[in-house]
């Protein structure tokens, strides 16, 4: 045709995108949360996130999105929402299932859950849905919490990054697999070095509390484990001092912002947060200037600047355990010459250079100057 017409003609070819999942983990420690109501309440940090939330996924439709609420005494999802049971308990569900299957009726996967009120005809459906689902399970949430809950401070940190990884985790399986059928089914596999990653997944965490020494090695083995998948894990930090937060952004290559005035959670949402991991390799993302590299010791579980550390399992120990044994693998510290003077090395001396007829020049052993030809 070419030959015939003299006209160039293109073959229109579509890429398919790479998914993005984004996993929200919202700090919902009590007290924090008190300390900031004059300045940002609740209410208005959840609009705000559920306005950053709309925003990534109308970037793509292929986007995905996970909310997980880090709260006091355990890590719970806010979205997607777990499934519901009856008051009989999964016995009933399942004579439920077996009586759909009898009848031949199918679940619609894309339905909304029968307790999602109906949503106003100028909204995106999916938005209220997600948007009914978070306020539900949010609200729930605060009406559980009783004043014994309140008395532990400890934010379960470490418990929501473990879901968020293993939600990752499933998500990405999943698609790799639906990948793999449907490359087979439209031809030869494409070369494995230029092939796409399933997903896109990084990891944002809005903290209002400071860093709990008791979760250091907890919410370190998530973070190590994040890095090893390539998850880079944002945070920002709208109160408080989350040191093992910014050990766990510096490690997976994710952003870290402090904000100076809670009240612009939106601004530093939608200003500094929006880009994937993908966009960001074409922009200049904020850096950290300082990082807090202290650990906490496996002892006490305090930070430490300066620590004796087990050569075997690498463990820290803000002061030596009893019979210089190791608390996590037994092996006996030997602290050698530990606290005694450094052997100082003399300096060698340089050979003086003695001048002769205004020349600088090494002194040697012959008595006149060397003869020239």
């Amino acid at each position: 045709m070419d030959a015939v017409d003299s006209s160039n003609h293109y073959e229109v070819t579509i890429a398919a995108e790479t998914p993005s999942l984004l996993s929200v983990i919202l700090d919902t420690n009590p007290r924090a949360w008190a300390a900031l109501q004059d300045r940002l309440p609740l209410s208005s940090a959840l609009a705000s996130i559920l306005v950053f939330i709309n925003a990534h996924l109308a970037f793509s439709n292929t986007n995905q999105v996970a909310v997980i609420a880090a709260h006091v005494d355990r890590a719970l999802w806010l979205y997607p929402s777990p499934p519901t049971t009856t008051k009989n308990g999964p016995a009933d569900d399942a004579a439920a299932a077996a009586a759909k299957d009898a009848a031949g009726d199918v679940d619609m996967a894309d339905a909304p859950p029968p307790e999602t009120p109906p949503s106003s005809a100028n909204k995106y459906p999916q938005f209220a849905q997600i948007e009914a689902a978070v306020v539900a399970s949010l609200d729930r949430l605060v009406n559980e919490t009783t004043e014994a809950d309140l008395a532990d401070t400890t934010t379960q940190l470490s418990g929501a990054l473990t879901l968020a990884l293993c939600h990752i985790s499933k998500a990405s399986l999943s698609l790799g697999a639906a990948s793999s059928a449907a490359g087979a089914a439209a031809g030869p596999p494409p070369d494995a070095a230029n092939a796409l990653p399933p997903l896109k997944a990084r990891i944002l965490v809005i903290s209002v509390s400071d860093s709990e020494p008791a979760q250091y090695i907890p919410t370190m083995n998530a973070v190590f484990a994040a890095a090893h998948a390539q998850v880079a894990i944002d945070t920002l930090a709208l109160a408080g001092n989350p040191t093992f937060l910014q050990q766990a952004s510096f490690n997976t290559d994710g952003t870290f912002l402090a904000a100076s005035n809670p009240q612009g959670l939106l601004t530093y949402l939608m200003f500094g947060l929006i880009a994937d991991t993908e966009a960001r390799k074409s922009l200049i993302t904020p850096t950290q200037d300082i990082v807090d590299f202290r650990a906490a010791c496996f002892c006490h579980g305090n930070v430490v600047d300066t620590g004796f550390v087990c050569s075997v399992c690498l463990s820290i120990f803000c002061e030596l355990p009893d019979n210089a044994e190791c608390l996590t693998c037994g092996t006996k510290l030997a602290l050698g010459k530990y606290g005694s003077k450094p052997a100082v090395v003399p300096r060698r001396r340089k050979k003086k250079k003695r001048i002769v007829n205004g020349n600088g020049r090494e002194e040697t052993g012959s008595a006149v100057g060397t003869p020239r030809p």
